[in-house]
């Protein structure tokens, strides 16, 4: 069998390089912007958001150390993925809000999407799931530092494994171009589910390391997460008739702030 071409497929440095330079605001390179390294890099989305979730957990971890209370290690851990991201998630996600909450037509509702501003349906979500995602963390934080972390992991990883799930083949894009055009319908479906069992499969092996119900609770995070985000998803793309970057953003922090909720309950 001849070997791939290089249009056709993308090395794992490539997907790598793709996940990290678009969904993160880390100094990477992104070396292709194709339809392989698209597919290969939202595949590798979960990946770019271990690295988010560990920096994020490492503030919070510092903050308790130098004897911060639990609340403003919440509000560094809160404030670390806002930063990676260049806020872009919450900006997305005030968009969407803006955009499903006007009750215009898809066209309008689009563009309502790509003013610079945030309206009052966007101010008002921004302000619940910020303070939501805050206070989650803050219980998890109460109930010891290892639990507060594992919660911002989860999260991160949650909220990107949501992206994954968003790219995969029979999701349309709503605009012919930005980052929704570029990678709407480039993960296949086996390898998106495929990305789902093995987050689960993580996220449960992690919450062993600190009880039973914690291997329930990590598993039961991921899969109410990705539900929630399903919910969302399929809501837009009978809204708008597809997917954005905004939508892709909203999506990420629906999920996260979802995983950090049940990962505060109990």
């Amino acid at each position: 069998m001849p070997a791939p071409s290089p249009e056709s497929s993308a090395s794992l440095a490539d997907g790598l390089r793709f996940a990290f330079g678009t969904l993160t605001a880390l100094p990477v390179r992104v070396a292709r912007w194709d339809r392989p390294a698209a597919r290969t890099g939202m595949l590798c989305a979960p990946v770019a958001g271990s690295a988010v979730g560990a920096l994020a957990a490492a503030a919070g971890l510092l903050l308790l150390l130098l004897g911060a209370g639990a609340l403003l290690a919440a509000v560094a851990t809160v404030a670390v993925p806002a930063a990676l991201t260049r806020g872009l998630h919450l900006d997305g996600l005030a968009d969407t809000a803006d955009g499903l909450g006007s009750a215009k037509p898809a066209g309008d509702a689009l563009r309502i999407m790509k003013q610079s501003d945030i309206g009052p349906f966007g101010v008002l979500t921004l302000v619940l799931v910020l303070l939501a995602q805050v206070a989650a963390l803050a219980q998890a934080y109460g109930h010891g530092w290892a639990r507060g972390a594992f919660a911002a992991v989860v999260s991160a990883v949650v909220a990107r494994l949501a992206l994954t799930l968003a790219a995969r083949a029979g999701v349309p894009p709503a605009r012919p171009e930005g980052l929704g055009a570029a990678v709407a319908g480039a993960v296949p479906v086996p390898g998106a589910v495929g990305a789902a069992l093995a987050v689960a499969g993580l996220a449960a092996a992690g919450g062993a390391f600190l009880g039973a119900y914690d291997v329930l609770r990590a598993v039961l995070a991921v899969v109410l997460a990705v539900a929630v985000a399903e919910l969302l998803l399929r809501r837009c793309v009978r809204r708008f008739g597809g997917v954005t970057g905004d939508v892709f953003g909203g999506l990420a922090e629906t999920a996260a702030t979802t995983a950090l909720v049940v990962c505060a309950l109990g």
